[in-house]
This record gives C-alpha cells, structure tokens and sequence, in this order.
C-alpha cells in the first residue's frame, strides 16, 4: 500500500474537499482520499502507484488544481 501526498489549490468549503475526495477516488488502485480543507492537503492511499498525471487530472475535473 502507498500513500502519496498532494496540495490542492482554491477549495474554499465542504463541497470543495467533497468533490476532490469523490473524483480522486474514481482513479483505479486509490483506497483512500483525505482533503483537509484548511490546509489545501490531499492524501492519496493506494493499492499501488498511481501516476501523479491521474490524480491531476481527477483534481482538474473537480475544478481545482495541484500545486506544482
């Protein structure tokens, strides 16, 4: 199991961190997705190794974006 950590830019409430944490967890191999909203922190638990492009794109599709 892998657990990567990302920072997600402009969530600004709840349905923010809802939206990261549901399309981030559509990626195949993630067993798990915490956001903490005041920090911007995204974690990703995973079955194995998962492409940093995926998760970016899972986080665009929310509306946000990763920090670079």
């Amino acid at each position: 199991m892998a657990s990567t950590t990302y920072t997600v830019e402009g969530m600004t409430c709840q349905h923010c961190v809802r939206s990261v944490e549901e399309e981030v967890g559509e990626i195949e191999a993630v067993t798990g997705v915490t956001v903490d909203l005041a920090t911007g922190r995204l974690v990703v638990d995973s079955s194995a190794e998962i492409a940093p492009d995926l998760v970016r794109a899972a986080v665009a599709e929310a509306g946000y974006t990763l920090a670079n």
